[in-house]
């Protein structure tokens, strides 16, 4: 194994993989979102309520659209680069991957595309029961992918044969507690992320004393409702995880408190058990990412308190403009809060890729530093285009506003209202009730 190789294949996995996440937490949040706003909406059938539908969903449409390309692009690596993690624990972590895609996944696209063209097709609950089904596979799609995540990070429920690692316990690895409470963190940092983005552009709007200030003031109002109970349930789930953190991995619970005295002894616990080698994982990586993550959620939670105050009065969410400046700014806190977790989560468990089973080094592949370094360029280039047409894009439409096009729109050749210029209606200006 060529330690070149080794560090390029980590470097690519973790910008891949954390670059992926980043749409995967947006997503996650803003599809809960629209389903209850499309809720609230079949239930009143008020046009601006099925208008903040509209939107949102549009963002939430743009970043699935772009975070599905992100997706594919980062199994290719995983194929190419880990090819020994698939064979000394494909037996186990491939049952999970293939439910993820086939099940979860491939539902969650069929349905989301029912949604987006069924708008003015398909009645208003059947519509609605569509929507909800997106978001609950997109819950089932995140839950399988931490299962073998989970299993990474604390191994339960296996079996060995020939020296491969077999799935023995379906039930144990499904029940992972690892695997559980990191589900419950991701959900709520969804959520939050979700929140935080939603009065960002929502204070945007209002900062710029738009003419849909109705539209936007409930819009602010529903973010930074939002997100301080999902702040809460992301903590409560974080200190769930740090409670275990010394059970299931001793060595990142010692490098993140500082204690050499306890890093000494594992390191000399697991050379005997192991046999020679560091198995001290990176402390700047480590406890950067912790302290990242800490940092992030101090600032948030002072946002939110404060948040949740200023909102109860109608004046202040209006007209208090230092205050949208603020929302402005903290659009990316959430994401670097759940960066910094990941880091802190992936890199504590070095030099193990399944703890204290296959190391890192022995589940690379036998690649050239030369083709290692290509991939890289190469995913690199493709992830950081992605990123910036994702942001273009964001921006764009949330910069638009409630504009009367796009997703939703009526265009079918008798929705046409009779008008002397014979321009189709638009079902966001009138809604009758047999559509919402």
């Amino acid at each position: 194994m060529n330690q070149d190789v080794l560090d390029l294949a980590r470097l690519q996995f973790a910008l891949t993989a954390g670059g992926h996440f980043l749409f995967v937490a947006l997503t996650l949040g803003l599809a809960t979102v629209v389903a209850v706003l499309q809720t609230r909406a079949t239930l009143s059938r008020k046009p601006l309520h099925a208008r903040m539908v509209r939107f949102w969903g549009q963002l939430y449409v743009i970043n699935y659209a772009v975070g599905i390309v992100t997706g594919l692009v980062m199994e290719f690596q995983f194929g190419m680069a880990w090819s020994g993690l698939t064979h000394e624990a494909g037996n186990v972590l491939g049952a999970s991957l293939a439910v993820e895609t086939i099940v979860a996944f491939f539902v969650e696209s069929t349905f989301l595309g029912l949604w987006i063209f069924g708008w003015n097709r398909l009645g208003r609950w059947a519509h609605l029961a569509v929507i909800w089904v997106v978001v609950l596979t997109a819950y089932l799609s995140a839950y399988w992918i931490l299962v073998s995540n989970g299993f990474l990070n604390h191994p339960v429920g296996y079996g060995s044969e020939n020296g491969e690692l077999v799935l023995d316990d379906p039930v144990a690895v499904l029940t992972n507690p690892s695997a559980l409470l990191a589900f419950g963190h991701v959900l709520a940092g969804a959520l939050l992320t979700a929140g935080f983005f939603m009065a960002g552009v929502s204070a945007y709007h209002l900062f710029r004393r738009t003419p849909e200030w109705e539209f936007f003031g409930r819009s602010l109002r529903i973010g930074v409702f939002l997100s301080a109970p999902a702040l809460m349930a992301a903590a409560v789930f974080g200190g769930l995880q740090f409670g275990v953190l010394a059970t299931f991995q001793p060595m990142k619970s010692a490098v993140f408190s500082g204690k050499a005295a306890e890093i000494a002894r594992l390191q000399a616990e697991l050379t005997d058990r192991f046999g020679p080698g560091d198995y001290v994982p990176s402390e700047a990586w480590t406890r950067g990412g912790g302290l990242v993550m800490l940092i992030s959620f101090a600032l948030m939670m002072y946002l939110c308190f404060a948040g949740v105050i200023l909102a109860c009065f109608r004046k202040v969410v209006f007209r208090f403009r230092l205050w949208h400046l603020v929302l402005m700014a903290a659009v990316p806190l959430p994401y670097l809060a759940m960066i910094g977790g990941w880091v802190f989560r992936e890199s504590g468990r070095q030099p193990w890729v399944v703890y204290g089973l296959l190391r890192t080094e022995d589940a690379v592949s036998d690649l050239s530093p030369g083709t290692m370094r290509l991939s890289l360029t190469v995913f690199t280039t493709a992830f950081v285009l992605l990123a910036a047409l994702n942001a273009w894009l964001l921006t764009r439409h949330a910069r638009r506003g409630p504009v009367e096009s796009g997703l939703g729109h009526d265009e079918r050749p008798d929705a046409v209202d009779g008008s002397a210029d014979g321009t189709a209606r638009d079902p966001a200006d009138t809604l009758p009730a047999p559509r919402y």
